[in-house]
């Protein structure tokens, strides 16, 4: 039954990876398939706001299960998101400092706060 279990749940990080490159790759389509219109930029917004909370849920559940150490490993994989986050503002027209100020900082903290868990 673990194994079972653990083959879905690994089966579905995948799939959940495949849809985020898709929505990076092919995002007409993406929207589509997500079940929306692909200029209803509302959708997006509250589809990111949904997932920016989760991710932070996740955290918590990460330290109440596993731990500070755990915890920490978690937070410098996440700091993954606010760089892309700066790429995606550089590369759509956004300033070089909400770049840098906002999701560069915010991914160093993470990484740095991560560190400190995970190695300390």
């Amino acid at each position: 039954m673990q194994t079972t279990a653990l083959v879905i749940a690994v089966a579905a990080c995948v799939g959940i990876i495949g849809l985020g490159a898709r929505f990076l790759l092919a995002p007409r389509a993406a929207m589509i398939g997500f079940g929306v219109a692909p200029d209803r930029l509302g959708a997006m917004t509250a589809a990111k706001g949904v997932r920016d909370i989760t991710s932070g849920v996740l955290l918590l559940v990460v330290w109440a299960a596993a731990g500070r150490e755990a915890l920490g490993w978690f937070l410098v994989a996440v700091a993954l998101t606010p760089v892309a986050d700066a790429v995606i503002v550089l590369t759509h027209g956004g300033r070089l400092s909400t770049a840098l100020g906002v999701h560069g900082l915010t991914a160093a903290l993470l990484v740095a706060a991560g560190l400190v868990l995970a190695l300390g």
